[in-house]
């Protein structure tokens, strides 16, 4: 299995138009303003995607859209995860993967199953998917966290499976998983402030929110921190410190989509449940843009 993902992957926004609907024309604008300025590979439709709000339609009329405007220029990551095993697996064969370098799906939510039911998971979902799995751990979402002991157990018995985006927040959860994993097995953080701590222990970058608003300091912080060089990769993490705290400040999407908004590459719209970033958080980006050169 060839396997190609390194480096900094952006978790693309879904932009909205005032009207509600998805708004292609921004997307596609996105999808060039983040390959130009460094990302080394794209994911659609997880959670920074508000991909719960997207109709069966618009997530494919999205992969869509994407595919077109990348051309082959990166690698493409695509979300299908969920809580009910063969729903997934149904997404998965009725979803053109063509061109798609992996799955991103996610531990099973609400249902909270024990370790053997997400092993089990996830052999059902790799056994009937065309392309490789990449493993999505995020315990403050989903209600479970998926230890670094069945992480490793679904490496080494699974095939089909290329690494987990790991964003538990627990660097030492990230470090047994490095220290026991198949080779080329990748690690990668789903938390964009861990990314440098993450490598420094051998890991495999990150797929990132920043990079959508910040990507060319973003994508050159990881590139130094890849090539060893600690002073220039801590300066570019304190320069964008005070940005990517405010990025959560009120949720994501919602941050990351005011920061975009005051760059005007979108419109600073959401789907209910989630609202728009405030008054207040838009004004924090403009300061925190002009102050740091983002």
């Amino acid at each position: 299995m060839k396997n190609n993902i390194q480096g900094v992957g952006v978790a693309l926004v879904t932009p909205f138009g005032r009207d509600g609907e998805v708004d292609y024309e921004a997307l596609g604008r996105l999808v060039d303003y983040v390959t130009e300025n460094g990302v080394d590979y794209l994911v659609v439709l997880g959670t920074t995607a508000e991909t719960p709000t997207l109709t069966r339609e618009e997530k494919h009329s999205i992969v869509s859209c994407v595919k077109e405007r990348n051309a082959g220029r990166l690698p493409l990551i695509v979300g299908i995860g969920g809580n009910n095993t063969t729903e997934v697996i149904h997404t998965v064969k009725e979803t053109d993967l063509s061109g798609v370098a992996a799955i991103l799906s996610v531990v099973p939510y609400y249902n909270k199953p024990t370790q053997r039911g997400m092993f089990e998971h996830y052999r059902a979902i790799a056994g009937e998917s065309p392309v490789p799995l990449l493993l999505y751990n995020i315990p403050a979402r989903t209600g479970v966290n998926m230890t670094a002991e069945t992480t490793l157990k679904i490496a080494h018995e699974i095939p089909n499976v290329l690494g987990i985006k790991e964003a538990g927040g627990m660097v030492s959860q990230m470090a047994h998983i490095l220290k026991d994993r198949p080779q080329d097995f990748r690690v990668i953080s789903g938390d964009d402030i861990l990314s440098l701590p993450l490598i420094s222990l051998g890991g495999d970058g990150v797929i990132s929110v920043a990079a959508n608003a910040f990507p060319k300091p973003f994508t050159e912080m990881i590139a130094a921190a890849f090539a060893g060089n600690t002073a220039v990769a801590a300066g570019l993490q304190m320069r964008l410190l005070d940005a990517i705290e405010a990025l959560f400040a009120e949720g994501n999407p919602t941050g990351v989509k005011a920061a975009l908004a005051v760059k005007g590459m979108i419109e600073n719209c959401l789907r209910l449940p989630l609202v728009a970033g405030s008054d207040a958080l838009l004004a924090r980006f403009r300061t925190l843009i002009d102050r740091y050169g983002l």
